[in-house]
């Protein structure tokens, strides 16, 4: 399977970095093409320019911006998304990647009374995060990232599309044990993994 990797962690010496590397390397282990786009690594920038933003709803034109990134998306057969959740999001530069690449003529087409999906060649996602919130929490807030994904961002993909969410809580009080706990659990979840 061709999987397109989104990491999005501003220190190389991250627990996520360490998450990216265990799920990429097992990846690769068990057969799938991995493309990595490291966000911070790759220096992505996160804002949309007024030029950018002039031909946001116009196939073709928009995505001069954004070619690469529209070419990893078209390409891919499953997309595997590893970050830190914070303030009960994704990060920054991550809403800025999807701002400046999930286009109209890219993504979606504006139809008649909703957007129509164009990434029908992904059929599966997969998030790798961690959270410093308690399970509970999250819960009583309505998990509102696990929403936006399941809800939003899968609505643009194929039919059917899989989404696997794999996370870890209560962050900064785990021990070193427990991490490493997580990472054999990405590691193994991955090694598995099938289209």
């Amino acid at each position: 399977m061709k999987v397109l990797m989104i990491a999005c962690h501003p220190r190389a010496d991250s627990f996520s970095a360490a998450l990216r590397d265990a799920a990429r390397d097992a990846l690769a282990q068990a057969g799938h093409e991995v493309r990595l786009r490291d966000l911070h690594a790759e220096g992505f920038v996160p804002v949309m320019s007024a030029a950018e933003h002039r031909v946001t709803n116009t196939p073709g034109e928009n995505e001069v911006f954004v070619a690469p990134e529209a070419a990893d998306l078209r390409w891919a057969e499953a997309l595997v998304l590893v970050y830190p959740t914070w303030w009960y999001g994704m990060p920054a530069m991550l809403k800025g990647w999807f701002d400046r690449v999930w286009l109209p003529g890219i993504a979606f087409r504006i139809g008649e009374g909703a957007i129509e999906p164009m990434l029908t060649n992904i059929r599966r996602i997969a998030v790798v995060t961690t959270y410093g919130s308690p399970l509970w929490l999250l819960w009583y807030i309505g998990w509102p990232d696990r929403k936006v994904m399941g809800r939003g961002l899968r609505r643009l993909c194929a039919r059917g599309c899989r989404l696997d969410w794999l996370y870890l809580t209560r962050m900064d009080h785990r021990t070193r044990p427990e991490l490493e706990r997580f990472l054999g659990r990405v590691r193994g979840f991955f090694a598995g993994w099938r289209g």
